[in-house]
């Protein structure tokens, strides 16, 4: 199915404001989840005594800091196809083919893509800005594209044409 409505890719600087949203955003309820979890503002502070082996894995310290981030992000753009600061700047992250709702598996590829973007120095997230299709390396990976709403000039699937 072709998207119907006009559209255009989110460039670097509008995604790259968008992080710095998300982080003004969900750092505060990041840190209210690590103390409901952990006792302290700070998980990585707790200390597991005498323990050793799998014992002495912090269980508290991994849910808080690793997969917390990761459900609400995954949660964001399943429920709102977009992070808050996204959605506070018209952008949508749709499947690049079709221009619908990504699926649950393209959020767990785009999140692990991220990852991948930022090993070689972020090289992957600055793709974003050469790329035609406005793609960061974890876009690609899970075949997502970001879209703006607001700004739409052009069907989805003509600047699939246009580029490919």
């Amino acid at each position: 199915m072709i998207i119907d409505f006009l559209t255009e890719y989110a460039g670097f600087w509008r995604r790259t404001l968008a992080t710095c949203v998300d982080g003004l955003f969900m750092a505060p309820l990041l840190i209210l989840l690590s103390y409901l979890i952990c006792g302290s503002s700070d998980c990585a502070t707790l200390q597991n005594g005498t323990a050793t082996g799998l014992e002495q894995f912090q269980w508290r310290v991994f849910l808080a800091n690793d997969i917390l981030p990761a459900l609400l992000a995954l949660w964001f753009w399943m429920v709102f196809a977009a992070t808050p600061g996204k959605i506070l700047l018209d952008c949508e992250i749709v499947d690049a083919r079709t221009g619908e709702r990504i699926s649950f598996k393209q959020a767990v590829l785009r999140y692990l893509g991220y990852f991948v973007s930022a090993l070689p120095l972020g090289l992957g997230f600055l793709w974003i800005m050469w790329d035609k299709r406005k793609q960061g390396w974890h876009d690609k990976i899970a075949g997502t594209v970001v879209i703006i709403h607001d700004e739409a000039t052009v069907p989805l699937h003509q600047l699939e044409e246009n580029f490919c």
